[in-house]
């Protein structure tokens, strides 16, 4: 009895919620119908024109000629920090850049401070006024810690400045 009972009630139930099913149908149809859609259309797109490329017969701007021309203007003015460096002697150092070097210790002799650096697994002895590095790096100090040494480098504008750098004692496990 209870299971005709339910089974009664749930097909009424049923019943009842097919007629709200087609009455949603219907709704969703007119409103279908009565939706307009405002779509903007796109613009055509605009005609591109190339350009030739006419700078082949400019100078390279990278070129190594255009740089040592450069350089060797600079080094012709009269207040120009390259002057004195262009004109001199290079040493065998100048040809490393300093990240290629390493201060492995220091001594001193006759009252004079020397520094050891190791350079390509070979050991080099410097003191202050001897140049290092790729930058007319000249040894202004030497301590028992670190060589401090003046460069001449370009700034952002192109124009000579000096900077100061400095080359800290490594300690190597060997």
């Amino acid at each position: 009895m209870k299971r005709l009972l339910i089974s009664m009630a749930t097909v009424s139930l049923l019943s009842g919620c097919g007629s709200d099913i087609e009455e949603l149908r219907q709704w969703m149809e007119q409103q279908r119908k009565e939706a307009k859609p405002t779509v903007t259309p796109l613009l055509p797109p605009k005609k591109f024109l190339p350009q030739p490329y006419e700078a082949n017969a400019g100078v390279d701007p990278f070129s190594t000629q255009k740089l040592s021309v450069a350089i060797r203007q600079e080094a012709a003015q009269p207040n120009s920090l390259l002057t004195a460096e262009i004109n001199r002697r290079k040493e065998p150092l100048e040809a490393y850049p300093l990240d290629n070097m390493n201060m492995v210790g220091s001594l001193t002799r006759e009252g004079r401070r020397y520094a050891l650096l190791r350079v390509d697994n070979l050991l080099y002895q410097v003191k202050v006024g001897d140049y290092l590095g790729q930058n007319f790096g000249r040894i202004t100090k030497i301590n028992e810690t670190e060589i401090t040494l003046r460069e001449v480098v370009q700034d952002a504008a192109g124009e000579w400045i000096e900077r100061t750098s400095t080359l800290q004692l490594q300690e190597t496990g060997r």
